[in-house]
């Protein structure tokens, strides 16, 4: 188990909406995780998605997602420039930018991404980024 988990945009969702959709397994693994997270990614993912009628939710994307994140007992996460530079290192195993950018945030702040993409499960035991040295 991690103690650290980063929720993707459809695993969050899903634990809210369809939680059977979620194996069991995963679902344990985030109950007990010490800090689940979200990263502000799946928020603009959701914003937009919502904007254009792909996403159906009760509330305003910014509403739902605070009433939602503190009924998990998790946190936001930022992106920083370290997380979006971090993103031309990693294989081109999936393309979907929201997705690359949440992979990296997990790497880098050493958290269990949890995902039901198999595209992302790719990057599974791949080795955590390192920042180029400067010469």
């Amino acid at each position: 188990m991690s103690a650290r988990v980063l929720l993707d945009t459809h695993v969050f969702l899903s634990l809210l909406a369809e939680p059977k959709r979620v194996p069991a397994a995963m679902r344990r693994s985030i109950e007990s995780s010490d800090e689940r997270l979200l990263s502000v990614a799946s928020v603009w993912e959701m914003a937009i998605k919502s904007s254009i009628g792909k996403l159906r939710l009760p509330m305003p994307v910014g509403e739902f997602v605070r009433s939602r994140i503190r009924a998990l007992d998790g946190r936001i996460i930022a992106i920083s420039a370290r997380h979006a530079a971090a993103v031309e290192a990693l294989p081109m195993h999936h393309r979907d930018p929201f997705d690359r950018l949440i992979v990296v945030q997990a790497m880098l702040e050493d958290a269990r991404l949890m995902t039901l993409d198999a595209a992302l499960k790719s990057y599974r035991g791949a080795a955590p980024l390192r920042e180029r040295k400067k010469r």
